[in-house]
């Protein structure tokens, strides 16, 4: 993609849309381009034919094609935020946690406690430490998203057409995500799946949960015994659906709360498991079965336990 230099208040602007663009939506385009820029102020250029594509007005959800020439108008762009500096030791571990990586996409297998991106009083995420890793790969998008305390493989894609064929194999399903969860109790050994609806639900003190509600989205969990120990249970979790929170809250449905979840396990047993040194949420993405989006060669990715969840499941076990 090529265009003039960008100022405060900038000049008309052509930019000339390239293979990673392909695919993607005016809208989409603009909001991430224009950073600073009001999405309203966005859409309003664009309804008001501001915005040209190859000389001509197109819609917000035009998608762009290679080769397109974008016009955009003379438009005030908030003065850039700073970039936030991640500390070496953590950018270190991110490194050290790749697993995969070629011209196309790498996988990590990221720590518990880091978040996938900033935002929402963090200051920086795992895509913005890669982008530190990795600063001459001029783009790098997250494929999916995992929970800030949920460890293991995410993806992160290289390129625009990349990232467009991960979003179709995810909503195609033609991803096969498997999890591991310590859970406490006794799994039920009927228990092969869960089938309810999952509903977000924001509570008077603006945190936002998940339940289990009739009117809720469609969401279902297949799940598998891995091991038995006294009081816990280690499961193997396949998600069917991608609802926020859907492992969990389909574990404390069934009786049994993950390990560690502050959201979805009892207070009472909470305190059990710090006292005992059970202090991480004890979810793990551990595999993901996917055909590679360039070659189309069928791939396996398998992240191993961190030491802190392998701490626990040790504890666990010699109890």
């Amino acid at each position: 993609m090529k265009s003039a230099p960008q100022s405060n208040t900038q000049s008309v602007q052509l930019v000339d849309i390239d293979d990673d663009y392909q695919g993607q939506r005016l809208d989409n385009f603009l909001i991430t381009y224009l950073k600073g820029v009001p999405k309203s102020k966005i859409y309003q250029i664009v309804r008001k034919g501001e915005v040209r594509v190859n000389k001509k007005r197109k819609k917000a959800d035009y998608r762009l094609e290679t080769g397109d020439q974008i016009r955009i108008p003379p438009i005030r762009v908030a003065e850039p935020k700073p970039v936030v500096k991640v500390y070496d030791k953590t950018l270190k571990l991110i490194e050290d946690s790749i697993i995969y990586e070629d011209e196309s996409f790498m996988a990590i297998n990221k720590p518990s406690g880091i978040a996938v991106h900033g935002g929402s009083g963090v200051s920086w995420g795992l895509i913005e430490a890669v982008r530190q890793i990795r600063p001459d790969v001029r783009r790098l998008e997250l494929v999916h998203r995992l929970d800030r305390d949920t460890s293991g493989i995410i993806l992160i894609a290289k390129k625009g057409a990349v990232l467009k064929v991960f979003h179709q194999y995810l909503q195609s399903k033609q991803m096969t995500k498997i999890y591991h969860a310590l859970v406490v109790g006794r799994w039920p050994k009927h228990k092969r799946d869960v089938d309810v609806p999952l509903r977000k639900i924001e509570l008077q003190s603006g945190e936002r949960i998940v339940k289990v509600d009739g009117k809720g989205k469609p969401s279902k969990t297949e799940y598998r015994i891995l091991n038995a120990f006294k009081g816990f249970s280690l499961v193997e979790a396949s998600p069917i659906t991608g609802r926020t929170h859907q492992i969990r809250v389909h574990c404390q449905f069934a009786g049994c709360p993950i390990v560690g979840d502050e959201k979805y396990c009892p207070e009472d047993d909470l305190q059990v498991q710090k006292a005992s040194g059970y202090n991480r949420l004890c979810l793990h993405a551990r595999e993901l079965r996917f055909k590679h989006p360039e070659s189309g060669k069928p791939m396996t990715l398998n992240a191993d336990y961190g030491s802190d969840f392998q701490n626990i499941l040790n504890g666990v076990t010699q109890a």
